[in-house]
């Protein structure tokens, strides 16, 4: 669904998560805004003449990548238009990165601290571009990437990969997406398998 989100865990367990009460919450995502201030919800219903059901349309399925860019809201496509000098395109990689260090580094202070990163999903195991980029502003954590392991790590079948660079303190991996694993492990649980 193109969501995105982070999850601090320690022992296996959830301590933080970017979402809220609604996945609407938390990162840039491609059509949803990810965090906005209810401030401007207020504004866009007293000033901007919105009801309730169309500030909903616009945050969840107009805003984010799509809406900063002018694109579908598809991680390659944007990437794509920034590299050949759209400035909105720009504009969202930008904002996107942004949000993504911002709240990766408020993950690692509801742990005190971070041993390991893991991208996975959609654009965390397929955007070397968008792993470097991230990683780069982030080196006050400990972390550095390998450029050639993040390089190669990219697209289908490249499986699970270390991408720790030289120096670093604190791990960075690629897991494969494996829900299709979690829900068979939770079905079973449930009918007792």
């Amino acid at each position: 669904g193109a969501g995105a989100s982070l999850c601090a865990a320690r022992g296996g367990r959830s301590v933080d998560t970017t979402m809220g009460y609604t996945p609407l919450e938390g990162l840039v995502m491609a059509t949803r805004s990810g965090t906005v201030d209810p401030g401007m919800v207020l504004w866009l219903i007293e000033h901007g003449r919105l009801d309730a059901s169309e500030v909903r349309e616009g945050l969840e399925h107009r805003a984010g990548l799509a809406g900063l860019s002018g694109t579908g809201g598809d991680m390659r496509d944007v990437l794509a238009a920034r590299r050949s000098g759209d400035g909105a395109a720009t504009l969202a990689v930008d904002v996107y990165l942004h949000r993504l260090r911002r709240e990766l580094a408020s993950m690692a202070a509801a742990l005190g601290g971070v041993d390991v990163v893991a991208f996975t999903g959609g654009v965390g195991e397929h955007s070397a571009e968008v792993r470097a980029a991230a990683i780069a502003g982030l080196g006050f954590l400990g972390l550095a990437l390998d450029p050639d392991a993040n390089a190669a790590t990219t697209g289908a079948g490249s499986g699970d990969r270390d991408l720790t660079g030289a120096g670093a303190t604190a791990a960075t991996v690629v897991v494969t997406a494996r829900e299709d694993l979690e829900i068979t492990r939770q079905v079973r649980a449930v009918v007792g398998a």
